[in-house]
């Protein structure tokens, strides 16, 4: 390593200390503390690394309020210990994959901390997969038992035969299978001794293009929490509502960040637009963690509905998992105040940039900078980087979060050690980010590209649209045209020639969109991606 290069590494590992003393995560004058979280996540991973931590530091603080009540740090290390203790006895442990299929509550929660304790890697399946999704999964991954809520039995009939455990029962003694708060209770719960390694997770790509694909990861820098802290001002022991899942590398990345603070993670099974106000107004959050669409149904309900619940207590709504849309972004930010903070990462790159509210009203629609530790560059087809701006490029990602790839062995593509994210995008002239789109959604019509987020983000704009999305359709003259999904809102009048009207008004006359058809909603997935392919 070169001197210049020792000395940048230097100077951001400062740089990253200081966020995590801002945060509260280095407790100064108090080494011996920060120290003991060193050594508690290089043992057991990150997340049960930073539950065994929380629980020393103030065992009777709550770590979980879900909608079994609430659930001390003290509590979860406890029955964390025994449900790693008992998946010992029953053969599961370092290099045996866990498997989860479950919605957010505690259950999901001491799976993840319990495998931690184990080794085990933990395989967050998606609840919104179908079943030859999750059959496919299960099999190449290799799982060695599956966690899983009741509601979900019916898609596991194709699934390999592995232990079963029950996490979420609707009916009690419904079946015959072992679930968890069973095992947990009948079983000690003195720690066991420390892995040789953490287990880690495996997080999944949507599996919007076929099979879900793996990306591991097996273990991070605790170092690694000032990118998302650098930008984001979660503090300690204060309170966060988890609207996204989980599974979601959104919901599992603040997760992590929440326990390692000492805060109360507030989960709710299902997602419910007025009971996550009143969440937060109850629980008095102070973050709110949600992806866009999660976002779009809150600010969707009447006024009258949100003025119900005081949530003044709220000082960050994170949003991540896909596109802000700079009309959804405003709209929250009249509603909530400049509380707005945009990421913008992956699966396989994790975090790559942060727009905070400030950056938002400079620029709405703006992915922010790279917080400490993150370094972002454009690339042209041929692989030369772009420096100017406004210029559109494909984007490129390094960080200590990224990932190695994938568990089949493919990867993305790498260009002078950054990760691809398969998005194109461009900076303004004050080095702020956007995201034009994904480098394979271009659409070529009449010789002229065309991004669809931009119409898109401009459809939406409209007062009488809830949500729209364009793709390209094979055209015999144009090679393709576009086609505008648009949903509207339940009294508008809007017919498909004052759509292509108002899109002319705004945009160049070639991303107009020739056709219009008019759905009741968009299709997505669990985390709300669209799937474009279902429109195709």
């Amino acid at each position: 390593m070169s001197v210049a290069a020792l000395a940048g590494k230097v100077t951001e590992t400062v740089r990253s200390i200081e966020v995590l003393h801002r945060a509260g995560l280095v407790p100064f004058p108090r080494l011996d503390e920060g120290l003991r979280s060193l050594v508690a996540v290089r043992k057991y991973g990150p997340f049960a690394g930073a539950c065994h931590i929380a629980a020393r530091r103030d065992p009777a603080a709550v770590a979980v309020a879900d909608d079994c009540g609430s659930l001390t740090y003290k509590q979860l290390d406890d029955q964390s210990n025994a449900l790693a203790r008992a998946w010992s006895q029953r053969g599961l442990g370092p290099g045996t994959v866990i498997a989860t299929l479950c919605r957010d509550h505690r259950g999901l929660v001491l799976a993840m901390a319990a495998s931690g304790k184990l080794g085990a890697p933990l395989l967050l399946m998606n609840t919104g997969f179908a079943k030859p999704q999750l059959a496919d999964v299960a099999e190449r991954e290799q799982v060695h038992a599956l966690v899983y809520d009741e509601e979900f039995t019916d898609l596991l009939d194709t699934v390999p035969a592995v232990d079963r455990y029950l996490a979420w029962v609707d009916e009690p003694d419904s079946q015959d299978i072992t679930k968890l708060a069973d095992l947990i209770a009948s079983t000690d719960d003195r720690p066991l001794p420390a892995p040789a390694r953490p287990g880690g997770f495996v997080l999944l790509t949507s599996g919007t293009t076929g099979t879900p694909k793996g990306a591991p990861r097996p273990r991070t820098s605790a170092l690694s929490s000032a990118q998302f802290l650098d930008r984001i001002p979660l503090r300690a022991g204060e309170s966060t509502y988890l609207g996204a899942p989980l599974f979601h590398a959104t919901g599992l990345s603040q997760a992590i960040l929440s326990f390692a603070l000492g805060c109360k993670v507030v989960l709710h099974r299902k997602f419910d637009p007025e009971a996550t106000l009143r969440g937060v107004a109850e629980q008095r959050c102070t973050a709110l963690v949600l992806v866009p669409t999660m976002l779009q149904r809150i600010v969707d309900l009447p006024a009258g509905v949100r003025a119900k619940y005081d949530t003044s207590c709220l000082r960050i709504i994170f949003v991540s998992g896909s596109a802000l849309s700079p009309d959804l972004g405003n709209r929250a930010s009249e509603e909530f105040g400049d509380v707005v903070h945009n990421l913008y990462g992956s699966t396989e790159i994790a975090v790559a940039s942060v727009a905070t509210p400030e950056d938002w009203r400079r620029a709405p629609g703006t992915v922010g900078r790279p917080p400490v530790g993150c370094r972002v560059m454009l690339y042209d087809e041929q692989g030369a980087p772009i420096t100017a701006a406004n210029v559109t490029g494909r984007v490129f990602v390094g960080s200590g979060l990224s990932f190695a790839g994938y568990t089949d062995g493919r990867h993305k593509e790498v260009i002078d050690g950054l990760l691809s994210s398969g998005d194109v995008g461009h900076f303004d002239a004050d080095g702020l980010l956007f995201i034009d789109g994904r480098d394979d959604e271009m659409i070529v019509s009449g010789g002229e590209n065309v991004f669809p987020v931009e119409v898109e983000n401009l459809l939406v704009a409209h007062e009488e649209v809830v949500e729209a999305a364009v793709i390209g359709v094979s055209d015999e003259d144009f090679g393709q045209r576009l086609k505008a999904f648009v949903v509207r809102t339940g009294e508008s009048g809007l017919d498909e020639a004052a759509v292509r009207e108002y899109v002319k008004a705004n945009l160049a006359r070639y991303k107009v969109p020739r056709d219009v058809e008019f759905l009741d909603e968009l299709p997505r997935n669990a985390t709300g991606k669209l799937l474009r392919s279902k429109l195709v």
